[in-house]
C-alpha cells in the first residue's frame, strides 16, 4: 500500500509539471488535475496505524488547564477521519486485581481500539507505567521488519522515549503525526521536529472531549 501511495504522489507531481509547461490546458483539464491531486492526498492518509500510550494520554488531558477527558468513541472516529487510521492500538498497564478497571477496558474495546496491556499488580500502580513505551517501539519496528502493509504511524503520547523512533520513521517516510495529550508538558526533545509532524489534542478537545452533562 505504501508503494501505491508513492506512485500516486509521483503521478500528481508529473501532471502538475505538465500543467505549468503547457499553460493552454482548458478548464476541464485543470479540474481533472485538481481531482487527481485531491485523491492523492486522501490516499496518502489511508492505511495508517495508531499507537496510543494510554497512561500518557490520561495524565496529559487531566493535567491540562482546564482538565478534560477523552470521549473514546469520538476519538476513534477522529483518528479514522482525520488521520486515516485503520487500526488503533491502545496500550495500558493491566492491574491484575483491579476489577474496578474492567469498565474502562470494555469501553476502550467497544470504541474500536485494540487493547494491549502489560500485567502488574495494583501495588505497583503509580510507581510503574508498565513499560508500554518499549512495547510500542518494539511493535512498530517488528511491523516494519516483517513488511506489515501499513502506510504510516500515528503516535499519541508526549513521552520523550519515543523521540528516536519518531526521527527514524520520519526519515523513512513512514510517520504521519505525533499527537500530544498536553502540548505544554510534552518532552522538550520534540522541539526539534517540524510542525508538520505534531499536533496538540487540546486543540481538538471540542471534537474528541467527553461532553459533561449539565445539571438539571
Amino acid at each position: 500500500m505504501f508503494v501505491l501511495h508513492t506512485m500516486f504522489n509521483t503521478l500528481c507531481t508529473v501532471i502538475l509539471r505538465t500543467y505549468f509547461l503547457h499553460t493552454l490546458l482548458d478548464v476541464h483539464a485543470i479540474i481533472y488535475i485538481a481531482a487527481i491531486c485531491e485523491y492523492t492526498v486522501l490516499m496518502s492518509k489511508e492505511g495508517n496505524i495508531a499507537y496510543i500510550d494510554g497512561q500518557n494520554l490520561h495524565m496529559g488531558t487531566t493535567s491540562s488547564e482546564p482538565a478534560w477527558h477523552i470521549d473514546l468513541a469520538r476519538f476513534r472516529v477522529y483518528l479514522r477521519e482525520k488521520y486515516g487510521v485503520e487500526r488503533a492500538y491502545y496500550y495500558l498497564g493491566y492491574v491484575r486485581d483491579g476489577q474496578t478497571y474492567e469498565g474502562l477496558y470494555e469501553a476502550i474495546q467497544s470504541a474500536g481500539f485494540i487493547l494491549v496491556f502489560r500485567e502488574h499488580n495494583s501495588a505497583m500502580l503509580g510507581t510503574k507505567k508498565g513499560n508500554v513505551d518499549s512495547d510500542i517501539i518494539f511493535s512498530v519496528m517488528k511491523r516494519l521488519y516483517e513488511g506489515d502493509g501499513f502506510n504510516k504511524i500515528v503516535l499519541v503520547s508526549g513521552d520523550g522515549d519515543y523521540k528516536m523512533l519518531v526521527d527514524f520513521l520520519i526519515s523513512q517516510g513512514r510517520f504521519e503525526k505525533i499527537l500530544f495529550p498536553n502540548g505544554r508538558r510534552r518532552s522538550s526533545l520534540y522541539k526539534s521536529i517540524s510542525r508538520l509532524y505534531f499536533a496538540d489534542l487540546y486543540d481538538a478537545r471540542n471534537k474528541i472531549g467527553l461532553k459533561m452533562k449539565r445539571e438539571p
